[in-house]
C-alpha cells in the first residue's frame, strides 16, 4: 500500500474563501480569475465530486493507493468531509483548526466524532500561538480522546497563493520551533504529532523532538527548498540518513504537499525519495513502511497510541 500523507484538496470553497479575504480590488470572482492567470493554476469548478475524482485519478496514475486529504481552511471542511465520505478507501481527512478560536475544543470534537476527520492541522506561525500553550493543550486533549493525528507545520512558512491575493504575512517562526512540541507530545501520548517537510529548516530541532518523544513523526513532503537554509552541503539522502538514525523507518511518512492543477499530484518527488532510499540500502520492509504502511497505520482508529520503537540512542 502506498500512501501520500500530505495532499491539499484546494477545492472551490478554499479559493473562494481566500478571495473573500483578499484586499485586492474587484469582486471575489475577478480576484480568482486574476489569480489563475498570474499563478498559472486552474480554479476548480463548483462540482466537488468532479474535483475529488480528478484527485483520485491523479493518485492512481502516480501509483498511490490512498492519501491524507487536507482541508487547508476551516471553510473547506465540508468539501473535504464530503470527499472522504464518498471515497473512504481512497482518502483520510484532516482539517485546519486555530486553537485560539472561540469554541475550538468543541469544534475539534465535532470534526473528529461527527464529520469524519481523523486529525487536525496546526499552523502556529500563521495563527501565532505557543505549541506548549493552554489553547492548543485543550484541543490536544480532544485529539487524545479520539487517538487522533496532529499535523503541526513547523519552520519556514510561505503560502504563495496568499501573497498573490495581497493577504498579509503575519507569520512568526518563533512560534513554530519543533522543540516546543516536546512538552505537548509528552503530555498527550495518545496523539501522533507529524512534523511536515522534515521541519522546514528546523531539521536539528525536529531530530531532537523525535529523539525525546516516541509519538513525534516526520513527513518527507515538499521540494525541499529549505535545504538552502542549512549550514554545509546537505541533500535529500543526507537528510534521510540523519532522520532514519533518530526516528527509524516506522516514524517517517511519505508525502508530497500536492495542491493545485494542472500540476496535480507531484510525481517527481516519489522517484527522488526512492533513489535516496536505494542509496541508503534500506530493506524492502522499511521502504514499504515509509512509502505507505506507516501512514496507513496511523489513519486507522485505535492505532495512534500504539508504542513506536524507541528513538536511536535512547538511554
Amino acid at each position: 500500500m502506498r500512501v501520500d500523507c500530505h495532499l491539499h484538496f484546494f477545492s472551490r470553497p478554499f479559493f473562494e474563501a481566500l478571495a473573500r479575504q483578499s484586499p485586492l480590488p474587484g469582486s471575489p470572482a475577478e480576484r480568482l480569475a486574476r489569480l489563475a492567470q498570474t499563478a498559472g493554476i486552474e480554479i476548480p469548478e463548483p462540482d466537488l465530486d468532479a474535483h475529488r475524482e480528478r484527485w483520485a485519478a491523479a493518485l492512481s496514475a502516480g501509483g498511490m493507493d490512498h492519501a491524507w486529504l487536507y482541508a487547508s481552511l476551516a471553510e473547506e471542511a465540508p468539501a473535504v468531509g464530503a470527499a472522504v465520505a464518498a471515497d473512504p478507501a481512497r482518502f483520510t481527512g484532516l482539517c485546519l483548526l486555530d486553537p485560539r478560536a472561540p469554541g475550538a475544543p468543541s469544534r475539534a470534537r465535532a470534526l473528529l466524532s461527527e464529520e469524519g476527520f481523523r486529525g487536525l492541522l496546526f499552523f502556529p506561525a500563521l495563527h501565532r500561538y505557543r505549541l506548549q500553550g493552554p489553547e492548543l493543550a485543550r484541543v490536544l486533549g480532544v485529539l487524545g480522546e479520539h487517538g487522533g493525528i496532529a499535523v503541526v507545520h513547523c519552520g519556514l512558512f510561505r503560502v504563495p497563493l496568499r501573497d498573490l491575493l495581497g493577504l498579509p504575512r503575519p507569520y512568526d517562526l518563533s512560534f513554530a520551533n519543533p522543540l516546543d512540541l516536546i512538552p505537548a507530545a509528552n503530555a498527550h501520548p495518545g496523539v501522533a504529532f507529524v512534523v511536515p517537510h522534515f521541519g522546514a529548516g528546523f531539521l536539528r530541532e525536529t531530530l531532537m523532538a523525535g529523539q525525546q518523544c516516541e509519538n513525534v513523526y516526520v513527513d518527507t513532503s515538499s521540494g525541499h527548498g529549505w535545504l538552502a537554509t542549512q549550514p554545509g552541503a546537505l541533500d535529500l539522502q543526507g537528510v534521510l540518513a540523519r532522520v532514519l538514525g533518530v526516528f527509524g523507518p516506522r516514524r517517517v511518512l511519505f508525502g508530497t504537499d500536492s495542491s493545485t492543477f494542472p500540476r496535480g499530484w507531484r510525481a517527481d518527488l516519489l522517484p527522488a525519495l526512492e533513489q535516496a532510499l536505494d542509496a541508503l540500502g534500506l530493506a524492502p520492509a522499511d521502504r514499504a513502511a515509509i512509502l505507505g504502511e506507516n501512514a496507513g497505520r496511523l489513519a486507522r482508529p485505535g492505532t495512534v497510541g500504539a508504542p513506536a520503537a524507541p528513538p536511536a540512542g535512547a538511554r
